[in-house]
């Protein structure tokens, strides 16, 4: 009988996930402080390094651990196969483009909230999973039926739902995870 053996499948997903938890970790046995610290944008000035460093780090912080959970469903869930098919690196530019968008507009247009989560990646992700099966010419079905009912879910959210959750962060990784599919498939 063959050994079986645990393989690190997944590098940037991997990687991603187990930064996360450590975050969620130090920020819960420090109170909260290092959460805010380091995993979470927040309006603070321009010429403090910090500022610029949050921009992409707070896609890996979490207000608790069922925010955690939920969130680092979908990537474990998605990520390797995104890994798969477009390469460690290009998950990784994906990750990093859409905490930088989403921490700058969270940033100048909402300056008197803050931001933390991965949740812009996993739209980002979702969005981009409906590109897998893209072939020069086509746009496919499941591409849009994703973007309506993912982005019509967002808006109405927005409009009817009072809470903590920022739908714009979504729709924003969304975008970029559709951005990045046509790009990414537009290549082949």
């Amino acid at each position: 009988m063959k050994k079986l053996k645990i393989t690190f499948n997944a590098p940037v997903t991997l990687t991603f996930v187990f930064l996360a938890l450590a975050a969620l970790v130090a920020g819960t046995l420090s109170g909260g402080m290092i959460t805010q610290l380091l995993f979470m944008t927040w309006h603070s000035s321009m010429l403090n390094p910090l500022t610029w460093l949050r921009f992409f780090t707070h896609v890996l912080g979490h207000a608790g651990w069922e925010h955690y959970v939920g969130n680092m469903s979908y990537i474990l869930l998605l990520g390797p196969m995104l890994e798969e098919k477009y390469g460690s690196d290009k998950i990784l530019e994906v990750i990093g483009i859409t905490a930088l968008i989403t921490g700058l507009i969270n940033y100048i247009f909402f300056p008197a909230s803050a931001l933390c989560g991965a949740s812009g990646v996993v739209f980002a992700f979702i969005l981009l999973t409906s590109f897998t099966n893209f072939h020069q010419g086509e746009i496919p079905l499941t591409f849009i039926l994703v973007a309506v009912v993912f982005i019509g879910q967002q808006v109405a959210e927005g409009i009817l739902v009072a809470d903590n959750v920022s739908q714009l962060t979504h729709i924003i990784g969304g975008l970029v995870g559709a951005a990045a599919g046509y790009a990414l498939s537009g290549r082949r």
